[in-house]
């Protein structure tokens, strides 16, 4: 790391919003029976800031900034195109997309097409030789997790909320849960949780750009979120510029991921070699992006696998 992480004594604390959206509230410090220290250094950190409410800017205070981050959210969208996921055989039918596939008791709607196909070659067919039209639903469940800290203030901040108010909006079909950190961490939706893609980017953007960077204890806050969840495809998205200066190193937790990408920015400070070691030990790949601009291309290209 470029840097030498602070030293930390206790864990940081874990928000959550609260009173309507306008501050977050801390569900406490860490997660129990994780105690900090040099015998434990996947374990959460600490940080000198106050830990009990942040209040949110109010929306009148940032209405410049947010129509001019959700235009360019809209632009970020406009050219994502982000790859389906692979179809997964345990899926549940009965809803989503409407799909091709062997029969089983209870299907009724044949398709002709490729049924008259498997007849060609095999006129003695089987049950399963017949071709029906079903709806599969298949997700997966992801969670994105973005850089707020003092490092990532201005264009850095409002680039990375318009990035998860786009990939919110293009993931519309698949789980998701957004977390936000500094030195503390915000889980700002859980899975399951009704959220919109714009509720997602005004609620990143009204938190302050505020403090150090502890990418250890927000990752470990995303993987115990994917520990809930039974998807086969499960990751995490960090939106970050990897400078970590507080807090054990993050190298320990992103092995324990199923999968971890990152998205580095590169407009400012930033460590390329802790986010290439967090994507290689997270089975996930890294891009980089100095502008909005480049976003779309890098979300596309990390979704495409």
């Amino acid at each position: 790391m470029r840097r030498k992480p602070k030293q930390l004594t206790e864990s940081p604390s874990l928000y959550r919003p609260g009173a309507g959206g306008v501050v977050l509230v801390a569900d406490g410090r860490g997660r129990p029976g994780h105690a900090a220290g040099e015998n434990n250094p996947s374990a959460p950190g600490f940080t000198d800031e106050s830990a009990e409410i942040i209040s949110l800017f109010e929306a009148s205070e940032n209405t410049t900034i947010d129509a001019a981050t959700r235009a360019r959210a809209r632009k970020i969208a406009a050219r994502l195109a982000v790859r389906r996921p692979r179809r997964d055989v345990r899926a549940r039918r009965g809803i989503g997309e409407l799909t091709s596939l062997r029969y089983r008791d209870g299907s009724d709607e044949l398709d002709m097409d490729r049924t008259i196909d498997v007849l060609a070659a095999n006129p003695y067919p089987e049950d399963d030789d017949i071709v029906v039209r079903e709806r599969l639903h298949t997700k997966r469940s992801i969670v994105l997790v973005v850089d707020i800290s003092g490092s990532m203030k201005g264009e850095r901040v409002r680039t990375a909320a318009a990035t998860v108010g786009a990939v919110a909006g293009e993931l519309n079909a698949d789980d998701l849960a957004v977390v936000a950190f500094w030195s503390d961490a915000a889980v700002l939706a859980r899975f399951g949780d009704p959220t919109t893609p714009l509720g997602i980017l005004d609620t990143v953007l009204s938190i302050p750009a505020r403090g150090l960077t502890n990418v250890q204890f927000a990752l470990d806050t995303a993987a115990t979120l994917l520990r809930g969840v039974s998807a086969p495809d499960k990751r995490v998205l960090l939106l970050s510029d990897c400078v970590h200066n507080a807090g054990p190193d993050p190298r320990y937790v992103a092995a324990t991921i199923p999968r971890l990408d990152v998205l580095l920015d590169m407009s400012g400070e930033n460590d390329v070699e802790l986010g290439r070691d967090l994507a290689r030990l997270g089975h996930g790949r890294i891009r980089t992006v100095s502008t909005y601009r480049d976003v779309a291309p890098a979300l596309t290209s990390l979704f495409d696998t």
